[in-house]
């Protein structure tokens, strides 16, 4: 007998796109997120125009924010993650912020710090990225931020820059 007990942890996952109908691959990898064996929705942002970070010569992002339950270990959520972008023809060819089909991030994964050469939680970068902030604002206004503080006062000090909610 298995006297196992099976965490449910919390986690936010950051989405984006800027090519192949970018609203239709954020739409597709929200239902294929949620069809993810120990993985349940709680709560899906709007949909947000953002400029791209990096190289500007490449179209503007499509981002949202899904919140989930979920049983997986942290590094089994990203093997899944990873496993639904190349299914929906993200190639990785080791160039920093460009343009990509999708792009799933775990941005937070319960109160955990993760630190290890595959994943890093809560995401770089998560405390000053419009495109973040606020769809995670939209769905989890009282969320704290693990070693990074409440999202409230973190989108006090976040510019939209360029950031707007699709309708």
């Amino acid at each position: 007998m298995n006297n196992s007990i099976v965490q449910i942890i919390t986690a936010y996952i950051g989405l984006g796109s800027n090519l192949a109908s970018p609203v239709t691959q954020i739409n597709s990898a929200r239902h294929a997120i949620a069809a993810i064996d120990g993985v349940k929705e709680l709560a899906f942002s709007s949909l947000y125009r953002s400029l791209p970070m990096g190289p500007q010569d490449q179209p503007d992002y499509v981002n949202a924010v899904m919140s989930v339950e979920t049983s997986l270990p942290a590094t089994d959520l990203l093997c899944c993650l990873q496993h639904i972008e190349h299914a929906q023809g993200r190639t990785r060819r080791g160039e920093r912020w460009g343009a990509r089909t999708l792009d799933l991030d775990i941005l937070i994964y319960g109160t955990q710090l993760i630190e290890s050469p595959e994943l890093t939680v809560p995401h770089n970068g998560i405390a000053e990225r419009s495109f973040v902030l606020y769809p995670l604002y939209e769905i989890a206004p009282h969320l704290i931020i693990p070693g990074k503080g409440n999202v409230a006062d973190l989108i006090a000090n976040c510019p939209l820059a360029g950031l707007k909610r699709l309708d």
